[in-house]
C-alpha cells in the first residue's frame, strides 16, 4: 500500500489532485491508515494510470468516471481503447512529419479529389483485413472475386457522389488525415459492440423521457453521455457537426422517423432531433 505522497512522487500528479479525485469519486483510496491517511494498492495505481492516460487526450473527468464505471467495458476493452487512441495520435504525427518532408522536398501536389485512388485502395485493403471469413465469402459471392470487388469498390468510391460524401465525412472529422485514420483502424468488434450497447442504452433512457423538456438538465446529461460514447465509437474529437446533420434527418426524413419511432416510441425522432440541436447549441455557446 502506498500513501498519497508516494503516489504523487511515482506519477507526478499533485497531492491536491489526488484528494480531488477522491472527493468526486473518480479514484477512491483502497483504505485509510489508523491516522486517517489515504492508502492505495496496485489496482488503484493501475486505475490512476488509466485516468492519467485519458487526461492526455483532454477527456473531462466526469466522462472518464462514466467510462471507468461502465460495466460493458472491462480492463481489456479500456486498454484496447487506449491503444487505438495512442496509435491514432502516433499516425497523425507521422503524417504531419511526412507532409513537412514533402513540402521541404518541393513535392507538394494539388489534388482536388477528397481521397486519391491510392488512398481508396488502402481503405479497401484495411476493410478486407478486418472482415470475417463469412463477410469475405459474401462479397466474393456477389462480385465473383476479391479483385472484382476491389474494382467495384474503387469505381464506386471514386465517383462524384461518393466524393461528396467523403467531403462531408472529412468535415465531420476535422481533416482528411483523421478520417483516413478512422477508416484504416476500425475498432475491435468486441469494443465496437460495447460502445454500441452503451449508445443504445442511452437512447432507451431518452425514449422514456421523450415528453420532457429538451432543455432540462436530465436530458442534457443523457446527451452528454451519448456525445462521449459517440466520440469513442466514431473516433472523433468533436462530433457536433455529424450529430447536428443527423438531427436534421430525424426532423425531416419521414422514413427515418417511422423506423426510429417504431423502435423507441411515437414522437421520439422529433424529440431526439430537437434535444440534439438544443444540446449542441448550448455546447457551442460555452
Amino acid at each position: 500500500m502506498k500513501t498519497v505522497k508516494e503516489i504523487s512522487q511515482i506519477t507526478g500528479i499533485s497531492v491536491r489532485a489526488l484528494h480531488y479525485y477522491d472527493e468526486i469519486g473518480l479514484l477512491k483510496p483502497t483504505a485509510k491508515s489508523e491516522a486517517g491517511y489515504r492508502l492505495y494498492d496496485d489496482k488503484a495505481l493501475e486505475t490512476l494510470r488509466q485516468i492519467l492516460f485519458f487526461r492526455e487526450f483532454d477527456i473531462p473527468l466526469k466522462e472518464i468516471r462514466s467510462l471507468l464505471d461502465d460495466p460493458d467495458l472491462d480492463e481489456k476493452h479500456i486498454l484496447e481503447m487506449q491503444k487505438q487512441m495512442l496509435t491514432a495520435k502516433r499516425d497523425r504525427i507521422d503524417r504531419m512529419i511526412d507532409s513537412i518532408d514533402n513540402i521541404l522536398k518541393g513535392e507538394l501536389e494539388m489534388d482536388f479529389a477528397v481521397f486519391t485512388k491510392t488512398e481508396i485502395e488502402d481503405m479497401y485493403q484495411s476493410m478486407v483485413e478486418h472482415m470475417t471469413e463469412d463477410q469475405k465469402a459474401v462479397f466474393i459471392q456477389n462480385h465473383g472475386s476479391t479483385e472484382e470487388f476491389l474494382r467495384h469498390f474503387t469505381e464506386s468510391a471514386s465517383n462524384e457522389a461518393a466524393q461528396e460524401n467523403f467531403r462531408k465525412i472529412v468535415k465531420w472529422y476535422g481533416n482528411k488525415e483523421r478520417a483516413l485514420a478512422a477508416s484504416k483502424n476500425p475498432h475491435d468488434p468486441e469494443l465496437f459492440s460495447a460502445h454500441q450497447k452503451r449508445l443504445n442504452a442511452v437512447l432507451e433512457k431518452l425514449a422514456v423521457k421523450r415528453n420532457c423538456d429538451v432543455n432540462s438538465l436530465e436530458i442534457k446529461e443523457l446527451l452528454r453521455e451519448y456525445d462521449f460514447f459517440s466520440k469513442q465509437l466514431y473516433k472523433m474529437n468533436d462530433i457536433s457537426l455529424m450529430m447536428l446533420e443527423t438531427a436534421d434527418m430525424y426532423l425531416t426524413d419521414r422514413r427515418m422517423q417511422e423506423a426510429t419511432d417504431d423502435i423507441y416510441g411515437k414522437g421520439f425522432s422529433e424529440f431526439f432531433g430537437q434535444a440534439v440541436k438544443a444540446f449542441y447549441a448550448d455546447s457551442r455557446e460555452v
